[in-house]
């Protein structure tokens, strides 16, 4: 699922991932993003920071808020104004990841590839009950070893993964 307000950018994104097999869901007024990712059960969420109504910040925590397995999708964050202390920011927020406009097509497609390899978070959420296991385990943008919980995702991703009938949603 792409949430981006701007018509240019949202064709740019939702084309590049196409063009890599996956099926992408435009959404283009940020309020409409947390129904349409209950309806379009997405395999990761890219979202613009800088949005009318809803911003991606608080879009990113919305969804974090939600029940499993809402609140376990990767999220992308894309922004304009990456400044010092953005990162941090934006992860707090509930993002795995972000890429600085203008993007790097490159890079875009290497950190959406490398969102859905690690598949769904595995931190608990929100709402979720006591007695569901919480791996240490955190996905960002940097190379992530075994020391940093991705081989215990490596079984996570046999059970996010759509076959090879289905492109990942996005």
């Amino acid at each position: 699922m792409v949430v981006e307000d701007n018509a240019l950018n949202i064709k740019l994104f939702c084309d590049l991932l196409d063009a890599h097999g996956h099926e992408t869901r435009p959404v283009i007024d940020s309020r409409e993003a947390i129904d349409t990712a209950r309806a379009f059960d997405p395999d990761l969420v890219v979202t613009d920071i800088q949005l009318p109504h809803i911003d991606g910040m608080e879009l990113m925590r919305l969804i974090r808020d939600e029940e499993p397995p809402l609140c376990r999708i990767p999220i992308m964050a894309v922004t304009a104004y990456a400044g010092e202390g953005d990162d941090e920011r934006i992860r707090k927020a509930g993002a795995q990841a972000y890429v600085s406009k203008p993007i790097s097509v490159i890079r875009f497609v290497e950190a959406v590839e490398k969102l859905l390899a690690e598949g769904p978070i595995p931190e608990r959420c929100e709402g979720e009950a006591d007695s569901v296991p919480v791996h240490d385990a955190h996905v960002g943008q940097d190379e992530s070893g075994p020391e940093n919980g991705a081989a215990s995702q490596d079984n996570q991703q046999e059970e996010a993964d759509p076959g090879p009938d289905q492109p990942p949603l996005i």
